[in-house]
């Protein structure tokens, strides 16, 4: 039995920027694309035009990530964090995990651009991530990782990305 999706959780920036994404890829990447494919169609036989099949493959690759973002910015969820000290898609959590001390914010990777540099973005659905959430520092959880080993996480810190 499958938990029901939720969608991606992104800041208003992020919202924002990835739709800013969508458009031009939609508006003005797939016609220069076009004409690219267009423009080396022109070239002749196409089985042996490798510029022909590059223009195809970065057409095909455009409208991968058109679909990709189209279907995340409709069932995102935009929001700001609420800077109370619990652990919340859109924080920055500092946490000993089976010992060992690392910092993470939670949230999509579309939120990567929002994070400080060298922090790791994890899902709040990953197990660590699912674990956490609606904990405050100087708590301390435990979770089942995939592995199936029992592992101990204590947050040292959270705070609002």
């Amino acid at each position: 039995m499958s938990e029901p999706t939720q969608g991606t959780w992104l800041t208003q920036d992020a919202f924002d920027r990835l739709t800013a994404e969508l458009n031009r890829r939609k508006e003005t990447d797939r016609k220069e694309i076009a004409q690219r494919v267009e423009a080396a169609r022109q070239e002749g036989d196409l089985r042996e035009n490798a510029g022909y099949h590059a223009a195809r493959e970065e057409a095909s690759l455009n409208e991968a990530r058109i679909v990709q973002l189209t279907e995340m910015l409709e069932h995102a969820q935009i929001g700001e964090v609420v800077d109370d000290g619990t652990v919340a898609a859109g924080t920055v959590v500092t946490a000993k995990v089976a010992g060992k001390e690392q910092t993470f914010a939670l949230g999509g990777q579309e939120i990567a651009a929002d994070v400080p540099a060298g922090v790791k973005v994890f899902s709040p659905d990953a197990p660590l991530g699912r674990a956490l959430m609606g904990h405050k520092a100087g708590e301390t959880v435990s979770y089942e990782a995939p592995n199936g080993k029992r592992i101990t996480a204590e947050i040292v810190s959270v705070k609002a990305l």
